[in-house]
């Protein structure tokens, strides 16, 4: 670095001594006279930028939406799902952490989420008219009523409690909207006798703000597994899922989708972690200004909400 500062410190210092007046008249004094100048040529107008048309391979996109059609045609279905994420590590160097959930769901209005991992454990129950987040260890649960479909339970669970399920694409009701809305780049890599012990063919894709790769069954046409990376992180930090033990339409009860714990645990409000403190007595609704606390117990929170 050193050895070029010093080469462009010289060639900046001889070009300042040929732009100089005193040099360039001792110079003319022994030069023969300089020929005309040529006129330097136009330069040619730069042309506009033009997006890129989205590359889309027709073989990747018929394998998308057979997997998509598959998973809206199920009445019911079951599986596990493994979850691995990165985090930034104090050394800089990515952390990865694990999550396990076993999932049952029936259409329209029915879904369990049971969540093991690197964390909490949580519990979560939908049955068409009341949604509650369970937490074990601590028997806290929080209820709220909920709409009529999953995927506006989903929706709602997020904004008002944080809850989030790195799976929600395979349980929404169509899929491939969730895919082709942003859908920029789509195209087919191979075959795979690896991932989740059958067939699957590998399809990469791109929706603008994520870059996915899918492994999906050759012959039941089920995602095995999904690698993802967030085009605006500048760490680019990679998330996994990893889909088995698969029942399509499997036969479930009602009372699957509730828990007999929520009578006896401790009930905390179906809010975010997040939320503004309470207004304090005598400030007629504002913001309570009550400094927060260096951590929050885990209690203070609703369950569920780091999935």
């Amino acid at each position: 670095m050193k050895m070029y500062r010093k080469l462009y410190g010289a060639a900046f210092l001889l070009s300042m001594m040929a732009m100089s007046p005193a040099v360039e008249s001792a110079r003319a004094q022994d030069a023969a006279p300089a020929p005309a100048k040529k006129t330097a040529p136009k330069a040619k107008p730069v042309a506009a930028k033009v997006a890129p048309t989205p590359v889309l391979e027709p073989m990747a996109i018929e394998l998308l939406k057979a997997s998509c059609a598959r998973l809206a045609a199920a009445h019911s279905m079951s599986f596990t799902a493994e979850v691995a994420y990165e985090s930034p590590s104090r050394m800089g160097f990515p952390l990865s952490y694990s999550t396990k959930s076993e999932v049952v769901m029936q259409r329209p209005d029915k879904l369990r989420v049971i969540t093991l991992g690197d964390g909490p454990a949580s519990e979560f129950y939908y049955d068409g008219k009341v949604m509650m987040a369970y937490a074990p260890a601590e028997d806290l649960v929080a209820i709220a009523d909920a709409p009529p479909t999953i995927d506006e339970t989903m929706e709602v669970a997020y904004h008002n409690a944080a809850i989030y399920f790195p799976f929600d694409d395979v349980l929404v009701s169509d899929p491939y909207k969730d895919i082709s809305d942003d859908l920029r780049m789509a195209f087919y890599i191979g075959q795979s006798n690896v991932v989740g012990g059958v067939a699957t063919d590998m399809v990469a894709y791109d929706t603008g703000g994520v870059f996915v790769e899918v492994w999906i069954g050759v012959d039941d046409k089920l995602p095995r597994q999904l690698r993802a990376i967030y085009a605006d992180d500048p760490q680019k930090l990679r998330h996994r899922l990893d889909l088995s033990n698969w029942q399509i339409d499997p036969n479930v009860s009602a009372d699957f989708f509730t828990t007999a714990k929520a009578a006896t645990a401790k009930h905390i409000k179906f809010a975010r972690p997040d939320a503004p403190l309470p207004p304090r007595a005598g400030t007629k609704g504002k913001t309570s200004t009550t400094p927060k606390p260096a951590a929050t117990p885990k209690s203070a929170s609703t369950p569920n909400s780091s999935q």
